[in-house]
Parts: structure tokens; sequence; C-alpha cells
């Protein structure tokens, strides 16, 4: 007699694999897939742009497009990561401004205004990394071990951070910063940005972390179904103190690049830009819920996000309405992400 052997062990999905629907909204949802979406629209908004002004295509302004892209893009990516896993981080925005600042304040001598402890751009450069992953590994630590409310854990680190900051420097702005410390941030090759560059490394390696790697594709099942990826073997604590670390770096070389572009360190380095960030991760189809989006469909949402606030400068709009446009197109991303199945609530 023939004995079947069956296995109960959970297997973890493909992110590419999303839940079976039926009917028309299946159609719909493989018509339009979240991190496609924004496609027609990107189209949409580059021919407008350069009918409205003819200085949108100008090389200058492409230029600067590309540095903002590249920043916020960075920072989107750390953020992208947490929102997979269905965590929140909203500490990336202070940690945007803090770790550039503690990194320079501590290893730079500026006229006298830095401590200026080894006065080494190199040293400065690794702090900068160092402090983001810490931040990264305490903001862990609150969500992971503590089991603190990711939402409220990291809000509460973003004010702790942001006061930081300001108390660190007495609210004074650095500047005089050394080349070497500036240099991805302002300097350019065959004619783009270093910073567009440093982001594509960054998104191309992820991306196929992502979809390569067993890790990568944890995120996805931990931000699916968290105890059915434990239940299959996931160490789900050890992976998410991971992302956490990883969206610290990320948001402090963001900062970095920032920082080089502007050659000087305000206080208000990356203030309110987590409202940028979480409007280009949805544009691009990331799921607050966690479980699903793809760090290229996140870059689409900030290329999307810059172009129209682009426009708007251009266009001599207030900056208090430019603001006003970040939520306003959250809401349309969201109504976007109800019928292309990314919220997965609906």
């Amino acid at each position: 007699m023939n004995a079947t052997t069956s296995t109960d062990t959970p297997t973890l999905s493909s992110p590419q694999e999303p839940a079976t629907a039926k009917g028309p909204r299946r159609s719909l949802q493989s018509f339009l897939k979240p991190e496609l979406a924004v496609v027609p629209v990107l189209v949409v908004v580059i021919v407008a742009g350069a009918v409205l002004n003819p200085a949108f295509l100008s090389y200058n302004n492409i230029f600067g497009i590309l540095q903002q892209t590249a920043e916020l893009g960075v920072l989107v990516m750390g953020l992208t990561l947490v929102l997979i896993t269905g965590k929140f981080d909203l500490s990336l925005e202070s940690t945007f401004g803090l770790a550039p600042m503690v990194g320079v304040y501590v290893f730079l001598s500026l006229d006298g205004t830095a401590l200026g402890l080894a006065d080494s751009p190199v040293v400065a450069l690794v702090a900068i990394l160092v402090v983001g992953a810490l931040i990264g590994l305490f903001n862990s630590a609150l969500v992971v071990y503590l089991k603190f409310n990711a939402f409220i854990a990291t809000l509460a680190t973003l004010i702790l951070l942001r006061g930081i900051s300001l108390g660190l420097t007495h609210g004074e702005t650095l500047s005089g910063l050394p080349p070497l410390i500036t240099a991805m941030g302002q300097q350019s090759f065959i004619g783009l940005p270093v910073s567009f560059f440093v982001a594509l490394i960054v998104l191309v390696v992820l991306s196929l972390f992502l979809s390569r790697h067993r890790v990568g594709r944890y995120l996805y099942a931990i931000g699916g179904n968290q105890l059915a990826a434990r239940v299959a073997g996931v160490r789900v604590e050890r992976v998410l103190i991971g992302v956490f670390v990883v969206a610290g770096v990320l948001a402090a070389l963001a900062g970095l690049l920032q920082m080089g572009r502007i050659d000087s360190i305000p206080t208000s380095l990356g203030q309110n830009l987590i409202f940028s960030a979480f409007a280009a991760a949805v544009l691009g189809g990331v799921s607050l819920n966690g479980g699903r989006g793809t760090l290229s469909g996140a870059c689409g949402g900030v290329l999307l996000l810059v172009l129209i606030q682009n426009i708007l400068v251009l266009a001599q709009v207030p900056g208090y309405w430019i603001n006003a446009t970040t939520g306003a197109i959250i809401l349309v991303a969201l109504l976007i992400s109800r019928f292309t199945g990314a919220d997965k609530s609906s």
C-alpha cells in the first residue's frame, strides 16, 4: 500500500502573487498594477509642464529635479521597506536632519562652531551613516522588544530627535562644509547629478534584494501575515530590526545628499519631509497595510510628486498652496489604490 505523504509547512508566497480576486475586480487589478498606475500620470504631467513653462525642460531645471528626486527617493526607499513589513517609521524625517548634523558637529571643525573631535571629513561621513543605523536600532527596540505601537513610538522619536538637533547647535546653521562632505550632493557625472546615480544604485541593489533574496521575500511575508511568517520559520524580530536599521541608514544618506546640495545644515533640514515621503510611497502603489509594494513604484511616486511641485514653483504658486497639494495627492493616491487593489483592507 502506498502512503501519500503531505507536508503542512507553510510556504512563503512571492511578492508578485496578489490575493485571488474574481470577476471584473480581478480584471481591473490585473490591468491597473499599483506600481504602473503612476506611469501614464507621469507622462501627462511632463507634457503639461513643458506646455505651461518652457523652462520646465531646461537643463538646469531637469538637473534640479533629479537632485530632489534622488534625495527624497532614497528616504522613500527606506520608508517603503518599513511599510512592506506592515510597520511605520515617522522618525525618518528627523534622522534625515539629525544624522548629518551630529556627524558634522562632532567630527568637523567649522570656524569654532563645532566640536571638531577628529576634524576629518571621512570620519564625519562614516559617523553620519552610523548615527542613522543607531536611530534605526533604537526604533526597532521600541517596536520589536517593547512592543510599542510603531506609529506612536516613531512619532515620539521624531519629536525627540528634532529637539536634540535644535539643542545641539542652539538653532544655528552649520555651514562652511568641506568639499568631500558636499560632493555627492553637488557634483555631476556625464551631465547628471552624482546624487542621482547614488539613488539609482540603492534602487537596483534593494530591488534585487527584495526580488531575489529570501530575506527580501520575508519582508512581504511579514507584512502580509506576521503569524503565518513566524510559523513558516521566519525570524520576524531579526528581520524587523534589520529593516529599521537599513531605513535609518538610508534616511541619513538622503540627508547627506540634501546637505551637500544646499552646502549647509540648518536645524530645519528635513522638516515635514515625512509627509512627502508617505505621499510618494502611496502614489507608487505601496500599501500602508503592509505586504505589498515595490521600490520602483515608490520611486515613480517620488518623481511624480517632485514634478508636480516643480511645475507649481515655476508657475509661481504661493508656497502654502504647494504644501496643500501634498495632502490632496495622498487622498488621490488612496483613491487609486482602492481600485487597483493596493489597499488590502478594501
